[in-house]
């Protein structure tokens, strides 16, 4: 099963987060807590690990990456927790653990047992029990034929380049980290000075409809690197929560 979660979760942020915006409503009115400034510390999910007496070693791209081994799934016991990458695990969607990939790198896994295959994103660490390769989701698992059986060998392999990549395997930036999305666009303004005085010089309030109603995210930035992105982001996450990144 995946490790719980330390200091928040992974790598490789993909424009899907953008769908998070009406949910970052819920914070909208952001805590008066101090602003934590920029630091160059690397993002936690980069950093080696120690599970049970063994330490690993995140990879810092998933180019070429595949294996074979055993899959397993988890779900309901986790489902609404944090995940390693900081977002909140939702069982029902097509995700997966694993030990060192990048966080949210797409992977294909095939069921070597029955041929079928299915596409994930990573945004936990684990399984953390010998022989095993990979967790799946619950939603991943009833997909791959894995959920009746409660594991299967199946092979992993990351599914072809991220456009725009370079050769290291970065996604292009610039990134930002959004802490607020506001209806009014003065409270976005305050905000927004906040962040500006906290150090993130590149910041932006950046205005979206969606279903006739007007929003005013607020973004902290820029940030050249998804990497970069995400250490902001651990941070950003102990005052604004549900902090996520995103890519211009």
């Amino acid at each position: 099963m995946p490790y719980p979660a330390f200091s928040g979760r992974v790598p490789r942020i993909v424009r899907l987060f953008a769908v998070c915006v009406l949910a970052a409503l819920l914070w909208g009115c952001a805590a008066k807590a101090p602003v934590p400034r920029p630091s160059g510390r690397e993002p936690a999910t980069l950093r080696p690990y120690t599970v049970k007496g063994v330490t690993y070693v995140p990879l810092r791209s998933a180019k070429g990456y595949r294996e074979e081994g055993v899959a397993s799934w988890y779900g309901p016991g986790f489902h609404g927790r944090l995940t390693s990458c900081g977002e909140i695990y939702d069982q029902n969607q097509l995700t997966c653990a694993h030990k060192l990939l990048p966080m949210h790198t797409m992977v294909r896994v095939t069921n070597l047992e029955n041929g079928r295959s299915e596409v994930l994103r990573v945004n936990d660490r684990g399984p953390f029990v010998a022989g095993r390769i990979v967790d799946l989701s619950l939603a991943g698992a009833k997909a791959l034929a894995v959920y009746g059986r409660g594991t299967a060998r199946v092979r992993v392999e990351v599914v072809g380049d991220v456009p725009g990549a370079t050769p290291g395997g970065e996604l292009p930036g610039p990134f930002y980290v959004q802490v607020g999305a506001f209806t009014r666009r003065e409270n976005a303004e305050k905000l927004f000075a906040r962040i500006l005085a906290a150090g993130y010089a590149g910041s932006r309030i950046h205005y979206k409809e969606i279903d006739g109603t007007q929003f005013f995210r607020v973004h902290a930035g820029a940030f050249p690197t998804v990497d970069a992105a995400e250490e902001a982001r651990l941070r950003l996450s102990t005052v604004f929560e549900g902090a996520f990144v995103l890519a211009q």
